[in-house]
């Protein structure tokens, strides 16, 4: 049964300028997802999708595979995950090669490791599922959530006004770090987010979302809290 990795790393990032390449705890962050692909051993291939000359070059030096470039309409701002991961299956079936399980990985997600993957290809394939997602809880129940109208807080769901927190159901949120898939459901459904989606619950000291200068900061952090040196590089 082939399993692809398939790294999605553009090169139009606005927020933090060249993010995919930026340097995360002195290697560049599109590394720790190459060499946690790698290292897993489960993956016939291991690709990254880009449309960047730079990041190619990059990602080669990290053991991953270019065997083609982004076309412009998967390079945009407006480009989704799922109309990139379409593209890349379906130009390796133009070339003659077909995948049963793949699995995206996001460059900017240094907390995943090889033992995870395994462990995620493992629950997949032992379930009936489509999908695997990683996830992690709000720290904060969303249903005490307040909103702000005409300069005045209101509860946006006053029934839980007088609940404790801890009676109330969890909640939780893609982790944005990777999502494993079965190739036919996929290529049915033409997305990740519908049919049959198994969970794999998350700490938070293994999620950061890197949306800023900021976040960038405190993903080195929590990096160096959960691995310090371990993890291959310092801060």
């Amino acid at each position: 049964m082939k399993k692809l990795a398939i790294i999605t790393a553009r090169g139009g990032s606005k927020r933090i300028p060249r993010k995919n390449i930026k340097d995360f705890c002195k290697k560049p962050i599109l590394a720790y997802s190459i060499e946690a692909a790698l290292g897993s051993g489960i993956f016939d291939r291991v690709m990254v999708s880009t449309d960047d000359e730079e990041i190619a070059f990059v990602a080669e030096k990290y053991g991953a595979e270019i065997p083609f470039l982004r076309s412009r309409g998967t390079s945009g701002d407006f480009a989704t995950t799922n109309d990139v991961l379409l593209e890349v299956l379906k130009e390796y079936q133009v070339r003659g090669e077909c995948f049963e399980t793949a699995c995206c990985i996001y460059p900017t997600a240094p907390f995943v490791t090889a033992a995870r993957l395994r462990e995620a290809m493992e629950m997949l394939q032992k379930s009936d599922a489509d999908t695997l997602i990683p996830v992690v809880s709000f720290s904060y129940p969303p249903q005490r959530a307040m909103l702000i109208r005409d300069g005045r807080l209101e509860f946006e769901y006053p029934q839980y006004l007088d609940s404790r927190s801890q009676d109330l159901e969890p909640h939780y949120h893609d982790a944005g770090q990777f999502y494993i898939f079965r190739t036919e459901a996929f290529l049915k459904n033409k997305r990740l987010m519908v049919g049959n989606i198994l969970p794999m619950v998350l700490s938070e000291l293994e999620v950061q979302d890197i949306d800023n200068e900021t976040d960038w900061k405190i993903a080195e952090m929590k990096y160096l809290l959960r691995f310090g040196e371990m993890g291959g590089s310092l801060c």
